[in-house]
């Protein structure tokens, strides 16, 4: 790759990265605060990432696959976003926001894969030079963290009651128009399905993998990949709300440190995976999101502050030891045939479908414990600790691969 579509790629990552985290991790506390959201209707909110996950498949298989470069689709998607960003930033109530933000979001998903698609399209040896163009993408998310705690100050308790936050949907959105522009000097990334070639809905969806559900240990890693998603809700819906709420102070930018230890634990995978082996590293990813609640449930904002730290901390362990190490099984699982069906398939199950059940609960569960203005954190974080453990127990007494399973990049 010359250092032309190096630095190309490299900018790209970084700004489609930036766009998400300058929005999505203050979401909570914005609809909260501005729009004076239920945590039923903050949960519905939150799950428009969860269809978004499950229609980005249609538009990347039935479209950018098979018609047009995906560069091209790139810049169109970012360019809409950028408007519906814009109507995002003007909305006042949550019935005026919720369409704009389902539209977004089913727009921003399929990004995901089209800006992973135009820099494998660049690569000779995608194993070695990935990740070394999606870190910027890391980067990205962390800088927007940055900004928005510690130059702007939008996440401060006096930015949260002026309403500020809603700046952030300002910011994404021009970055969204940059990047939409930027994304027509990108290297041309040419269908790769012809267009008289069939292609079918069970390939699109990765459904043409379900039958590795008749191995009974990839059904139970398939189901606890789905519940242990109900955690990871609680922790994308309530995170930021739940810090700025016991008045932490720069919520925002102390919850890069999350990004940052996922880049870093990301490196330890194949060294623990193979020493360990798959069900070790998955059960770790598992107990390590229990963990993080219980620091969460009794951490405070002034003495105890250190194990809110360590909770955020935790995010690379929480991530990467459970969804990396389950690509990976997937990976080894599926074998050449139903690679990339099966990717797709637990994608949809856990983005999808799982986080989709996941917000809803999250939403109840904060609306259960919220009574005239006041939080119970500690049960909010209490109970997907609970569901941790259980999915936990559950797959140490269920699973028993014997088969040992190599450790290679998917």
């Amino acid at each position: 790759m010359n250092l032309n579509n190096r630095i190309k790629l490299s900018v790209m990552m970084f700004l489609e990265f930036f766009i998400w985290g300058a929005w999505f991790v203050t979401l909570g506390t914005f609809l909260g605060s501005n729009l004076s959201a239920t945590g039923a209707e903050t949960g519905s909110v939150f799950s428009t990432q969860s269809w978004g996950a499950i229609i980005a498949p249609f538009i990347i298989g039935l479209i950018a696959d098979r018609y047009f470069n995906a560069e091209k689709i790139l810049g169109i998607l970012h360019i809409v976003g950028a408007i519906l960003m814009y109507q995002m930033y003007n909305a006042t109530d949550i019935s005026v926001f919720y369409p704009y933000v389902l539209g977004y979001m089913i727009l921003f998903m399929p990004t995901l894969a089209l800006v992973n698609s135009v820099s494998f399209n660049q690569m000779k040896d995608p194993e070695k030079e990935f990740s070394s163009i999606r870190v910027f993408g890391t980067i990205g998310w962390i800088v927007a963290g940055l900004l928005i705690s510690f130059v702007f100050h939008w996440d401060s308790p006096e930015g949260i009651t002026a309403g500020l936050l809603k700046n952030t949907f300002m910011m994404a959105g021009v970055s969204s128009l940059i990047l939409g522009l930027f994304s027509f000097t990108l290297p041309a990334t040419p269908p790769k399905v012809a267009k008289g070639e069939k292609i079918s809905i069970n390939e699109i969806l990765g459904l043409d993998a379900l039958k590795l559900l008749k191995d009974k240990n990839f059904a139970i890693f398939f189901i606890s990949s789905i519940l242990i998603c109900i955690p990871l809700a609680f922790y994308y819906q309530n995170a930021g709300v739940f810090l700025a709420d016991i008045k932490v102070t720069n919520p925002t930018g102390k919850m890069a440190i999350g990004q940052i230890s996922e880049a870093l634990f990301l490196l330890a995978i194949p060294v623990f995976f193979a020493k360990y082996g798959f069900k070790k590293t998955i059960l770790v990813g598992m107990l390590a999101w229990a963990v993080r609640y219980i620091l969460f449930a009794y951490g405070n904002a002034s003495d105890l502050s250190f194990m809110l730290i360590i909770g955020i901390a935790l995010h690379g362990v929480c991530y990467d030891f459970f969804f990396v190490s389950g690509q990976i099984y997937t990976n080894s699982k599926a074998g050449e045939k139903f690679k990339s069906s099966a990717q797709g398939m637990i994608t949809l199950a856990t983005y999808g479908v799982g986080m989709l059940i996941g917000f809803k609960v999250a939403g109840l569960v904060t609306d259960m414990y919220k009574s005239e203005g006041l939080t119970d954190w500690k049960m909010i974080w209490i109970i997907p600790a609970v569901i941790a453990v259980v999915v936990f127990l559950l797959f140490t007494v269920l699973f028993n691969e014997k088969k040992k399973i190599e450790p290679t990049v998917v």
